[in-house]
């Protein structure tokens, strides 16, 4: 493979100096039109790329964000990722993309990749809330803003939907619907906790009903599958009648297993909600009632809080945007 071009074959190949190919690329305004046009056909003809990631150290800025997210398989995140690409790009920036699988070192080796490359500032999805890692960036400088719901992150933004809401809008629903042995179906619990939280405090209000959790390593349809095969190893009398899943995923996942055994029906026997109202909730088997999670909301609320640390610096006060959720109503629950 052959070596990249730099400035000064430019200059040698077009028989002017180096401050000349310099100034054509970053000054063209100092550079007469027929200069100008030399060394611009002479990088066409060379292929010479310019360094855009030195010329931002040179200069003291860029226009480059990092985003981490947990999974970006989980159309949730992918929907999360391309609204705030297009959020940055409304405000001249543009958003380079990780995804950690929920592994804490593949996190922080994107968080060393995005300090390499100097980006503006870091939009993350936390694999197990604030690490070191994280805090001895943001000492240093690096304006950040943390998709997660818990507003007690001390010295950090965060962006979220209120979690805790959206989880007693689904159980209400349930409850009223006639349903009082409930399951909550989600994990890690770490990453659900509000969820949790507000599902058992709407159950509380409600003498006689019940719920258990049943925890999952991830959050995708293979995890909801196992759990609802092992729903349906348990007796009838046993089984839940009204299942809340922390993600879409799970709960299409749920579905799928329930759906598959003879006399099993969804939701009049069990009624089903999921929760972020990703593309394929409406297009399941069962349209799946579920808790919307508005990307596009989520996204400008963070770009506008890097953008703000960005701008002031240690200045900057630190803000904690929780969301309002709405259930969308479908035929699953």
């Amino acid at each position: 493979m052959s070596r990249a071009v730099g400035i000064r074959q430019v200059a040698e190949h077009a028989g002017v100096s180096i401050g000349t190919v310099s100034n054509a690329i970053n000054r063209p305004e100092m550079v007469s039109a027929k200069m100008l046009a030399l060394v611009q056909a002479t990088m066409d003809e060379l292929g010479f790329v310019r360094n855009d990631l030195a010329r931002q150290v040179r200069m003291g800025g860029g226009t480059t964000l990092g985003m981490i997210v947990l999974n970006v398989e989980n159309p949730f995140f992918a929907a999360l990722s391309n609204a705030c690409e297009a959020a940055a790009e409304q405000n001249g920036f543009s958003v380079v993309l990780g995804s950690s699988s929920q592994v804490p070192e593949r996190e922080d080796r994107y968080l060393d990749l995005f300090e390499g490359q100097r980006v503006e500032g870091l939009l993350v999805a936390p694999v197990d809330g604030v690490t070191d890692r994280m805090r001895k960036l943001h000492r240093h400088g690096m304006p950040f803003v943390l998709f997660d719901p818990d507003a007690a992150v001390p010295g950090f933004c965060t962006v979220a939907m209120d979690g805790e809401a959206g989880a007693r809008l689904a159980v209400s629903h349930l409850l009223e619907s006639g349903r009082n042995r409930l399951a909550f179906v989600g994990g890690p619990l770490h990453q659900v906790r509000d969820r949790w939280r507000g599902a058992v405090e709407e159950v509380g209000r409600h003498p006689g009903s019940t719920i258990r959790r049943i925890d999952t390593i991830d959050q995708n349809v293979q995890d909801g599958l196992a759990v609802g095969e092992a729903i349906l190893r348990e007796p009838p009398e046993r089984r839940p009648d009204g299942i809340f899943a922390a993600t879409d995923l799970i709960a299409i996942g749920i579905m799928q297993a329930l759906l598959s055994a003879p006399g099993v029906r969804v939701p009049e026997d069990v009624a089903l909600i999921g929760y972020d109202d990703i593309s394929q909730a409406s297009t399941a088997i069962v349209p799946l009632t579920t808790i919307r999670q508005p990307t596009a909301e989520l996204a400008r609320a963070a770009l506008s809080l890097v953008l703000t640390e960005r701008e002031e610096g240690v200045d900057h006060e630190h803000q904690h945007a929780l969301l309002a959720p709405a259930l969308v109503r479908r035929r699953s629950a």
